[in-house]
Formats: structure tokens, sequence, C-alpha cells
């Protein structure tokens, strides 16, 4: 095994300068032996100060932690810039200091909470519970900017949790100093006088694609959390006694075109509410809500919704549920938060108690009632939803759990159960498995469904594989989750292999992959099979260039459709102020929704996307995206009067995005949105529309949970009432009448016990 680098305590004086992170601390430095791969912080009376470091003040006492090693794209090389980190604690917070030189310039921006992507970056990373699988993670850029998440081996990284805590971040002559205090009444821990947790300390330096971190955390082991340091002999602290109230006002004015009479309508809103959490025991959150806070601030990013098969996914952006998200995650989705739409009241239980994780939530739901007619019985009712989650880890980073899901809207409902496992094989293999049956009542007829997903995953440094098998019965259904079909028996494989040239050349990493998918009704007929290879090649400056190519068969509506796509993207982050993304497409698609009297049919398909953030000044970012989609119908493709190619349908959607943010707290955004769907109605099922909406905000986000906001939108359509049919509308060439305007304010204030 390799060795890693001690962390020791120091006291006070400049910070050390180690060259290339294998540097020694000050003499002063070296009183004390710390073991390998273990760290011990001073407990403080006062906290460190970032202008002390700048000054070269001495201070209290500290761990300085040095010997950060590259996980990318060097794999234990050390850390081309020099990096020290300083730590220590005090009864009421965690404190970290980085120091990080940077010849090369540092990038760091003012920006948005979280808006980190296009930044260098330092974190921190603590496994509260010492159990090797899930972790709080707490990052800056080097002005201090803060995005925190929380880690779940096995999981997406979680970055919709929001933490309170305070942080700090100046630019040097020789990079930058970044300062973090964390909250031990932000993070949820287990009950003891002595404190052990994992840890892990990160920096990343996006011009060389650099992910340096102490301890050593290799890729060449599966797993990150299991790799971290461990934080021994924290005494006597505590998250003590933590309870918050948030409560919540808001106000809506708008004017909006009824398409229904073919007449404008004013309305005025003012709603109010309140979410408040105690933690039980250190360990357990309790969250209960009195007409929860569901507003959504910010829009959701454009997505092609044209001539999908499948209905489209839109991430969750409302705070209450993205809040503990990962108790509730399973292989196979069975709780999409977003099928939730106007609650009133609800509660949800999470948290951690010794290898025992749970999850509860609890919700009616005032939507369902209100889309039904007036005449029929069930207008006005509530839906009820409810979700239990219970895992058990044992061994080392395996875990199993149930997950039961519940929804009733007037006579009819559906129960869902399902028992999960994921298990550590080997260092680098795991292996994940799901059992799930549903009962459900619909239109006085009960039926009940079972479905299973076994998969195998390799993850290493240079080699990944994957194997799965999923079976989803035909009276299988889940109306929590996200299941996009039924009655299906899928097998894929897909393996992937990365070379990394020696050398400081511009060629970071390249290699192929492959992917090959195929799956069968419950009767064994042939549904799908897809076949795809691709190519990357990865330089520096966050630049990747893909070429792929899939070759596919699917059976839609009773008929085989064999199509061939070709693929190239390129994404590049080409300077501190500026980065762009494109892709193109180029093969057949199958047109979904053809016009009546006309079957499904195969066409030429091309899409285009380009994407870039330009940043010209440093606390302006501009952004600006542009899908588009075309399908053409093929000759002899269907019978249509005129002879030729004809366009099936073009679809334009652009966006333009600026932010400008005076202080970390203040900041006015603006969006203008363009979209176009031009169909030839004789061969597809859609309606020509055009739409341009405009939008601004203006945000003072103090922490999460006490922000005001003040927005206006407005959208414009290519509708005009018919003069000749005053009841009536007609479509125009251009988006020419404004069909909806709207004001509104907010305003949420965090109270903390």
């Amino acid at each position: 095994m390799m060795a890693l680098p001690l962390a020791v305590p120091a006291r006070g004086g400049e910070p050390p300068s180690p060259q290339g992170g294998g540097g020694r601390a000050p003499a002063a430095a070296q009183t004390a032996f710390v073991e390998v791969a273990k760290l011990r912080l001073p407990r403080v009376s006062r906290p460190p100060q970032l202008k002390e470091f700048l000054n070269g003040t001495p201070r209290e006492a500290e761990a300085v932690v040095t010997g950060f090693r590259q996980r990318e794209p060097g794999d234990g090389m050390p850390v081309s810039q020099a990096t020290a980190a300083y730590l220590s604690y005090d009864d009421r917070n965690l404190y970290v200091v980085f120091v990080c030189e940077d010849a090369g310039g540092a990038r760091g921006h003012m920006a948005k909470r979280e808006e980190l992507n296009d930044d260098d970056l330092v974190g921190v990373y603590l496994d509260t519970f010492n159990d090797r699988r899930h972790a709080y993670g707490f990052e800056a850029n080097p002005l201090g900017l803060q995005r925190d998440g929380l880690f779940n081996e096995g999981q997406k990284t979680d970055y919709t949790f929001d933490a309170v805590w305070t942080t700090d971040g100046r630019l040097t002559a020789k990079g930058y100093i970044v300062s973090m205090a964390i909250p031990f009444k932000s993070l949820r821990f287990t009950n003891g006088d002595v404190q052990t947790w994992g840890i892990a300390l990160r920096r990343k330096i996006l011009r060389t694609n650099e992910e340096a971190y102490w301890p050593f955390i290799t890729q060449r082991v599966s797993g990150f959390i299991n790799q971290m340091a461990a934080l021994e002999e924290m005494n006597h602290v505590a998250p003590g006694r933590n309870v918050q109230i948030t409560p919540y006002g808001t106000f809506t004015g708008s004017r909006h075109l009824d398409g229904s009479i073919a007449a404008f309508r004013t309305q005025t809103e003012q709603s109010g509410g309140v979410d408040s959490k105690v933690v039980i025991k250190d360990a357990l959150t309790l969250d209960v809500t009195a007409n929860p806070d569901f507003s959504q601030v910010e829009s959701d990013e454009p997505q092609v919704t044209v001539n999908q098969r499948y209905e489209v996914k839109f991430p969750e952006k409302r705070p209450f549920f993205m809040e503990n998200a990962g108790y509730f995650q399973t292989p196979v989705n069975l709780f999409y938060s977003r099928r939730i739409i106007e609650p009133q009241v609800g509660a949800r239980l999470t948290g951690k108690v010794n290898q025992w994780a749970v999850g509860a939530l609890v919700m009616d739901d005032r939507a369902p009632g209100a889309l039904v007619a007036t005449s029929d019985p069930r207008h006005g009712d509530r839906a009820g939803a409810g979700v239990f989650r219970l895992q058990r880890e044992f061994g080392s980073q395996s875990s199993a759990g149930v997950l039961v899901t519940s929804r009733d809207f007037g006579s009819s409902s559906n129960r869902v159960a399902g028992f999960d496992t994921r298990l550590k094989l080997t260092r680098n293999w795991y292996f994940t498995g799901q059992m799930m049956d549903s009962e459900t009542e619909l239109a006085g007829k009960r039926f009940s469904g079972q479905a299973y997903l076994a998969r195998f995953d390799y993850s290493g440094r240079h080699f990944s594989h994957s194997t799965s098998y999923t079976d989803l019965g035909p009276s299988f259904r889940s109306d929590m989750g996200y299941v996009r079909r039924v009655n299906l028996r899928a097998v894929s494989e897909y393996a992937g292999y990365l070379w990394y040239p020696k050398g400081r050349g511009l060629l970071l990493s390249f290699g192929p992959s492959m992917s090959v998918s195929g799956d069968w009704d419950h009767q064994n007929l042939l549904q799908d099979w897809n076949l795809y290879p691709s190519f990357v090649l990865n330089f520096p400056r966050q630049t990747q260039v893909k070429v792929a190519q899939s070759r596919s068969y699917e059976l839609f509506d009773a008929i085989g459709f064999r199509t061939n796509i070709s693929e190239l993207s390129v994404y590049s982050s080409l300077a501190k102020s500026f980065g762009v993304s494109s892709s193109f497409t180029t093969g057949q698609a199958v047109n979904y929704a053809p016009a009546s009297a006309i079957a499904p049919f195969l066409g030429q398909s091309r899409s285009a996307s380009i994407g870039w953030t330009w940043r010209p000044a440093e606390r302006l970012r501009i952004d600006n995206y542009y899908f588009f989609t075309h399908l053409g119908e093929s000759a002899g493709a269907v019978p249509v009067a005129a002879a030729g190619r004809q366009t099936v349908f073009d679809n334009h959607i652009a966006r333009l995005k600026l932010n400008y943010q005076f202080t970390r707290a203040l900041s006015v955004r603006s969006i203008v949105d363009y979209y176009a769907l031009l169909p030839n109605e004789r061969l597809i099922e859609y309606t020509r529309s055009k739409v341009v909406t405009g939008d601004l905000l203006l945000t003072y986000l103090i922490h999460p949970g006490t922000a005001f906001y003040i927005g206006y939108t407005n959208r414009m359509e290519n509708v005009a009432i018919d003069p000749g049919l005053p009841s009536a509308l007609r479509l125009t060439s251009s988006p020419g009448t404004v069909t909806n305007r709207q004001l509104f304010t907010k305003v949420s204030y965090l109270l903390r016990f």
C-alpha cells in the first residue's frame, strides 16, 4: 500500500509553501506525530481569521495538511500547484482554511450560490457517521462562493442539499486563500462525547483538469467515501438544540389570456405558510409543513419535448422535495417527487440511527381534484401520497432496504413495495438488485404486477463495465414513480476503456466505449435493440471531443424501424471567461405523432445544439443556448399530394440568460426564451407555435432559507382573438399577443433555535 502524507498540528506563523503538494510544514509544526491517514485537530478558543493568513499574524493552533495527490488526470501524482489546508475546531464550528498557490492564475468569479462549475474550487467532505457510505460536501471557489451537497455511494451527488455555513475567499499574488466555518448545528451525527468521522480535502484546478485530494483517493478502487481519512478524537461536540422555523409569503398579480373564452383575465393571489424542522436525538430530522413553499423561482432548463416517445423528465426544483432526496432513491425510480403537484400539508422524517437509514413522507395533493371536470364527483377532492424507506447497512459498503409508496385519489389507489440491495463484491465490483410488487385499483378493477432488476458494475481507473437485466411486468404500475414503460425484459451491456498518456502532452486521456442493449415483451416479441460505440479524447481546459454511432431497431405501433445516427460533440472551457459546447447528429428518426390516417414512418433527422458562457466582467455572466431539431420525410415514406421529400417539422429553442452579481447576496437575472414549432400538419399531429418569454428576477439571498425575490414574466404567443368570432382564437404568423404577464414577490426568513 502506498503511504499517505502526514497531517501535523501547527501553531501560527506563515503558511507553508509546499512544492508540488509534497512539502513540509514549518519546523514548529513538527512537534507532534499523527498516524498515517488519520487526523487529529486542536480545539481553539477563537476562530481563525482569513486576514491572519494574508498578513502572517500568529494563530492559536491548527493541524496542517499537505501532500495533496491527483485523482485526475495523473492518479497518485503530486498536485501541480502548492496546496495546504489548516484545520481546527471549537464548541460550535469546524474550521478549514485552504492556502493555494497558482502560477497560472486561478479561476474564480462572483456568481450566484452553487454556480461553481466554471471555477477552481476547494472542498472538505465529512462522513459524520463514519459509515463509509454517506458524507457532507462543502465547497467554495477562490472568492468564497459556496456549494454544498450530499454524497451517497452508488448515487449521484445531491447538490440540492443546502446548509447554513460561512466562507470567505481572497485572490492573492501567489494564488488564493479560502476559509470555511462549518457549524456542527448544520450536521447530523451520533450522540457521543468523542467523535470519529471520515474526512477528505479536495482541490480542483480547472485549466489542467486536476482533481487532487488528501488523503490520496485513487480511481483504482471503486468509491470515494470509503477512501477517506479518519478524523479522530473530536471531544464534546454536538449539534445542540436544533429547531428551525421558516415562514414565507408570496404575492402574485397576473393578466392572462383564457383560451376557453378567448378573453383576458386579471388575477391576484396572496399566499403564506411555514416550514418547520426539528432534529431528534442529533440524527433524525422531522420536517412539518403547512401550505408549503412550493413556488418555483427558477425556470426549468430548456429541453426538446417534441416527437418524444416517452415522458420527458424534469428535475425537481422545489426546496421541500430537494432536501434529503437521496433517502428515497432506489435503482428503479419509484418516487418522482414532481408527481405531487399542489400540497397543503405534509411531514417528512429522515435520518440515520446506527446502521439504519430511514425516510418517511406523507402529503396531500390538491391538483388531481382541480384537474377533473366540475361534473366529476371527485372534483375538489385531494389525493393522498405516502412514501416509506428503510435501509440497513452491513459489511463493507453493502446495504439492503425496502421502499413502499402509496397514492389514493377517490376510489382509485396504487401501492408499490420494493426490496433493493447493493453488495460490494470486491474493491471494484458491485452488485445491485431490486424486486418490486404493485397493487392497483382503477375504474373498479384490481390488478397486480411485479418487476425486477439485477446489475453488476465494475469501476476502475482504465476500465469500466456494467451488465444489467430488467423485467417489468405488463401489470406493474408505479403512480408515484418514473417508469417509462412496462411489459419488457431488457438486457444491457456497457464497457469502456481509457488510456492516460505519460508525460505532459496536450492529450490527457482517450479511449473507446461500447453500449449494447435489447428488450422483449413478455410474449418474447423483440421490441428494441441498440448498438452504440463511441470514442472520446480529453484535453486540458475541460476540453472533450466525442464521436459516436448509434444503430437501432424499435417496434412502434406494430411497425419495426431501423435507424442509424452519427454524432459529434465538443466541449471546451477555452479561457477563464469563455466556454463553449456543441453537438450535431444526423440520421433517421421515427415520427411518433403522425397525422390522422397516416401510420408512423421513418424520416431523415438532424439535430444541432450550441451553448456558450461568456464572462466579460467578474460579476457578469452571459449564457446562450440554441437547440435545433429537424425531421424530414424520406422519399416514398408516406403518400402525400406533393411530390418529393417534405419537412415533417422544425423545432427551434433558444435561450439568452444574463446574470449580474452585485454582491454575494444580491443579484439580478434576466432570461429571454424563444420557442418555435413549425410542423407540416398533414404529416404530424402538432399545431404551429411560436412563443417568446421574458423573465426578470431580482434575488437577495442571505443564506438558504432567508431570501427575498421579486420577478416579472412576460409571455407572447402567435395567437389573437378572432374579430369575426369573438369567443375564438386564431393563429398568427408571429408571437405578437401578450398571453401572460405576471409580477410576483416572495420573502422567507429562517429562524434557528
